[in-house]
């Protein structure tokens, strides 16, 4: 584990300081969220009241099943997000590198999933508790190789999330095609070669009430990727 996270963060560096060479600017990290409406999010599939802000908080009713995203497209970055489940055994998640419509028949998006479960949801469920927050996957078919396998998911390699009425923090550090995930403080979870590489960020509703604050991103310069790799380009992002 020591090895991959020493990797992780040579790739990130290495990242940084090409950044830093190319126009002698330090990146910095911009809000994806500015804290008083949803300017810059797009209601996939979603009810017009299934997303809200309040007291510079992202409110998901988690009904019906759907997905928010991003106006626009990313490739090379490294998010910063904060979540609360506020019910026991809550379900929702972050997806990255998404196509920014939904798969007719279905309520989710193609893409990498990093899940977002409130601790209670195993035992309700009569899961296997490896079956937690942080699992990080591909839906609709991506591929992947993961770092910590349970079948294709990748597994928290430590269980670091609070429970419900607690905020967590998620930083997600995804460059071409690879992605490592830190919970609380400390990377525990990751994938290499993901089929996608780049495409849209989704906000999940799953059934129930979640709360997302201080999202916030830095992109990275992009890599080497083919247009098989890249999510389609949603009409309102041409615009």
């Amino acid at each position: 584990m020591n090895t991959r996270i020493i990797a992780a963060a040579s790739v990130v560096t290495a990242m940084l300081c090409a950044v830093t060479a190319a126009d002698g600017e330090v990146p910095v990290f911009r809000d994806l969220f500015n804290g008083k409406d949803l300017s810059g999010w797009v209601n996939v599939n979603t009810d017009e009241d299934t997303w809200s802000v309040r007291d510079g908080v992202i409110v998901c009713t988690g009904k019906p099943i759907g997905v928010m995203r991003t106006r626009r497209q990313y490739e090379n970055f490294i998010l910063e997000i904060e979540w609360m489940h506020m019910t026991a055994g809550g379900n929702s998640g972050t997806f990255v590198w998404s196509e920014g419509t939904v798969p007719e028949g279905k309520r989710l998006p193609r893409g990498m999933e990093i899940q977002m479960l409130e601790l209670e949801w195993a035992v309700q469920h009569n899961q296997t508790d490896a079956y937690v927050h942080g699992e990080v996957f591909g839906t609709g078919g991506v591929t992947t190789v993961p770092d910590n396998p349970r079948g294709v998911r990748s597994m928290s390699a430590e269980k670091r999330c609070k429970g419900k009425g607690q905020w967590n923090k998620y930083t997600i550090v995804c460059v071409d095609g690879t992605i490592k995930l830190s919970v609380n403080g400390k990377f525990v979870n990751g994938i290499s070669k993901s089929s996608l590489k780049k495409g849209y960020i989704c906000l999940e509703s799953e059934g129930a009430e979640i709360h997302f604050r201080n999202i916030r991103i830095l992109e990275l310069p992009p890599g080497i990727t083919t247009q098989e790799n890249v999510a389609p380009v949603v009409e309102d992002e041409k615009r």
